[in-house]
Parts: structure tokens; sequence; C-alpha cells
């Protein structure tokens, strides 16, 4: 067997400390999120995060330069993996012929399964917390989750609408109060998120979140009832 040359030597080892740092700056960013929503902004340390990943304090910075630079990218972060699961949710809505209710109570069963999982109940109470010193984290929630998935939502909504099954001009509107009906009665039975909801709970919320909205969007009154 021939041996490695060193071009070869060297493009793996390249590989790997392309992998090594992906992982560790995906450690800092988890740790940072759990002592950010433990401790708060002003209180976590770079060091605390720094021991949370396993990494040295230098580390941390040499991948974030600071650490309001730390608390942007963790909530970037956050809000990707929030945008993935609840597309994830909405896409199940796809008008296959089947009963549009049962079509609807499903996808706002797995939209309220994301609003209610930890990590987006503590996200929301960190930027509850520290929206007036950093207002632009707004943006990045709004912008790149709730925004994109309503408007997800609303495509879907007016594809049923085209195919004759909901009654709307305005999918976006639509879209929009599907949504607050689900979050609504859900924020007040956790209690912003200090009591766990089981599934049963959820799933009579997303029933009688379906069933208000078909009184008002739905096509045919059958569908309504």
């Amino acid at each position: 067997m021939r041996p490695m040359s060193g071009a070869g030597t060297s493009a793996g080892q390249r590989l790997a400390g392309a992998r090594g740092r992906i992982d560790k700056r995906r450690a800092i960013l988890d740790a940072a999120f759990t002592v950010f929503a433990r401790e708060g902004y002003a209180q976590a340390g770079v060091d605390v995060i720094a021991a949370e990943a396993g990494v040295a304090k230098a580390t941390v910075y040499n991948h974030f330069g600071d650490k309001e630079t730390l608390l942007r990218q963790t909530f970037a972060a956050l809000a990707d993996s929030a945008l993935t699961q609840n597309l994830a949710a909405v896409e199940r809505l796809a008008d296959h012929g089947g009963e549009l209710r049962a079509m609807l109570e499903d996808v706002g069963f797995h939209l309220l399964q994301c609003y209610c999982d930890d990590r987006s109940w503590a996200m929301r109470r960190l930027l509850s917390a520290e929206i007036n010193q950093f207002p632009d984290l707004l943006d990045i929630v709004q912008g790149q989750v709730a925004d994109r998935v309503t408007e997800a939502l609303a495509d879907r909504l007016a594809r049923l609408a085209l195919a004759g099954r909901l009654r709307t001009t305005d999918p976006l509107l639509a879209a929009e109060q599907f949504s607050a009906l689900l979050s609504g009665p859900v924020d007040k039975r956790s209690r912003l998120g200090t009591r766990h909801v089981p599934d049963t709970e959820l799933r009579t919320v997303a029933s009688a979140a379906v069933h208000t909205f078909l009184k008002a969007f739905a096509a045919e009154p059958a569908e309504a009832t």
C-alpha cells in the first residue's frame, strides 16, 4: 500500500480542523444559551460560558469577539433551529383531498409543540428580558422565524383557497389569525411557559382554534361545523 501523500495528509488535517472548529462553535452557542437563559445577559460571565462549553475562555473570544456578538449569534442559531421545526409543521398542511379540519388540527398541534418547546419558551423569556438593551434581537426572532413561518402558512392557506376549500382574499391575515388562535390560549394555560402543557391539552387548544378559524374561513358550511 502506498503511503498517504503529504498533500492528502494536509487536506485531512484541514478538514478535521474545520470540523473541530464547527463543533466548538456549536458547543459555545449551546452553552451561551444555557447561561444567558439561566442568569441573564448582564450576569452571564464569559468564563462561565466557556466552562459550560468545555473550552478555554480565549476560545470563546476567538470565535465571537465579545459577549454582545455571542448573544446575537446565540439568538440567530436558535432562530434557525426554530424555523426548521416550524416550517416542518407547516409543510404538513397539503391539499391531498383529506378532511380539512383534521389537516388544520394536525398542523396546529405540531405548531403548538414547537411553540411550547422548552428552548422556545426560554428564548422568548430571554428576549423579553433583554429587548430594551438589544432591540435588534426582536428583528432576529421576528424576521428569521415568526414572519417566515407566517408567510409559509399563508402560502398553504392560499393554495387551499384556490382549491375552493377556504374562503379568504387575504391569506396572510388568515395565517396571522390562525396563529393567534393557537398561541393566545396556550400562553395562559402554560403560564408563559412555567407550566408544562401535555399533548392532550395542546390537541384541545388546536381543535378549538380550528373550530373558530373555520367558522370564519371555511368555504363550505359543513367544514365549519
